[in-house]
């Protein structure tokens, strides 16, 4: 430790480095939230015209499952019919709308 005088007062400097402690630094990741895409009951389209938009315009869309959730949205008054990315959804939901299918707003979550 060295001291110095400064007029009347004495300061201690000590001669050892100072160490302070590393900062952790901490990347949290956050997903973005999924969209949902929702067809409603009306009545003016066919069981037909709902199941062929649904295999024509959501990818992967098989036969039994258009028909299945058609049913649903006949039976429950809504179905949500792809889950995903707000872009995708965004996407599926405007070309549903526009081959005329009733379409609730977009949900996330």
């Amino acid at each position: 430790m060295i001291q110095r005088n400064l007029g009347s007062k004495a300061i201690a400097i000590s001669a050892a480095p100072t160490i302070t402690p590393e900062k952790i630094s901490q990347v949290v990741r956050k997903l973005y939230p999924n969209y949902k895409v929702i067809v409603l009951n009306d009545d003016f389209n066919t069981f037909q015209h709902v199941a062929e938009c649904l295999m024509k315009y959501i990818p992967n869309m098989t036969s039994d499952r258009a028909w299945e959730l058609t049913n649903q949205v006949h039976d429950e008054g809504r179905s949500i019919v792809w889950t995903g990315p707000q872009e995708q959804a965004e996407l599926y939901h405007q070309q549903l709308s526009r081959a005329g299918l009733s379409m609730a707003p977009l949900e996330s979550g």
